[in-house]
């Protein structure tokens, strides 16, 4: 009798374990077709159970917003709770958690801190000469000249620099990636974004204020050039008649 008793426990635990199996299939393939709440539904069911899968992915339902928001207590429980039945998945999402917490400013900068100073400093830091109204000495006109050619010259690198970073979440470190849940990297995408733009944008309207008064400056010394040689030659003339 008892070992009748023992095979019939077997059995029925084979059967739950196999109904099991199959719900745990049926949620994940409602998961995949993106119908969170009934994955939810039928996860919640298993992980109630002690199922250490359905506990994981209801875990990370709850830390990706999946399941109607995001709820980081929710998603540490379940996770906890796979974690003490030994899944590995789980225990690595917890020490993620774990990380996300204590690095919570390295996150936060790049998700609204970071403003590319690097970007436009030292050798692309292009300071803006200074352009007088008119130039009528040649030293005066070679030395406008040079530093509007330096200037140029710095200018065509910030913006060969800015191309070869972009898109600016290049520059985010990988273990910060990591770290980042997709709305918060959607958000740092879309503040670096905005961050190229404010630079591309800032050094365009530089460049067009610098060119428009090198245009009057150059017009201006070369109708003075012009103007100083016709009296020049004018006055030569005079001299031979």
């Amino acid at each position: 009798m008892k070992k009748t008793v023992i095979c019939l426990s077997l059995l029925l635990a084979c059967l739950g374990g196999a109904a099991h199996a199959g719900e745990l299939a049926d949620a994940n393939a409602l998961f995949a077709k993106k119908s969170y709440p009934q994955a939810e539904a039928l996860y919640l069911k298993l992980a109630k159970a002690g199922n250490a899968e359905a506990q994981l992915h209801l875990g990370e339902m709850y830390f990706y917003g999946e399941a109607g928001m995001v709820d980081a207590a929710k998603a540490r429980e379940w996770f906890g709770k796979s974690a003490a039945k030994g899944n590995k998945t789980a225990i690595a999402a917890l020490e993620m958690m774990r990380q996300r917490e204590l690095r919570r400013a390295d996150l936060d900068y790049w998700i609204k801190g970071y403003d590319g100073a690097e970007l436009r400093s030292g050798q692309f830091a292009c300071k803006t000469p200074r352009i007088p109204e008119m130039s009528r000495q040649n030293d005066e006109i070679e030395a406008v000249s040079a530093r509007v050619l330096k200037w140029q010259d710095c200018y065509n690198n910030f913006v060969r620099n800015l191309n070869e970073a972009s898109p600016l979440t290049k520059r985010i470190p990988k273990d910060v990636v990591d770290l980042l849940s997709k709305e918060e990297m959607a958000a740092a995408t879309a503040h670096l974004n905005a961050v190229r733009a404010n630079l591309a944008e800032g050094a365009r309207v530089s460049s067009k204020l610098l060119l428009a008064d090198y245009e009057v400056w150059r017009k201006a010394t070369d109708a003075y050039v012009g103007e100083s040689n016709r009296i020049v030659n004018e006055n030569r003339k005079n001299e031979i008649k």
